[in-house]
């Protein structure tokens, strides 16, 4: 029975730290942009884009 009780506890413990940690990130303002995520797929990485296909066509140079 006092095991059940330790892991009441501990759960309760846990929760509670993952509330905190919820609560100092909304606070800190990192949950503020609901804007950007929506649109970011809708960009064109041109730099990123020309890098992986450097990349591939690098790699696969190498291995023939």
């Amino acid at each position: 029975m006092s095991v059940i009780i330790i892991l009441i506890l501990f759960s309760i413990l846990i929760a509670g730290g993952f509330l905190i940690a919820f609560l100092w990130a909304v606070k800190s303002g990192q949950m503020d942009d609901k804007y950007t995520p929506s649109v970011r797929i809708l960009f064109d990485n041109d730099e990123e884009t020309k890098i992986n296909k450097e990349n591939n066509n690098s790699n696969k140079n190498v291995s023939k």
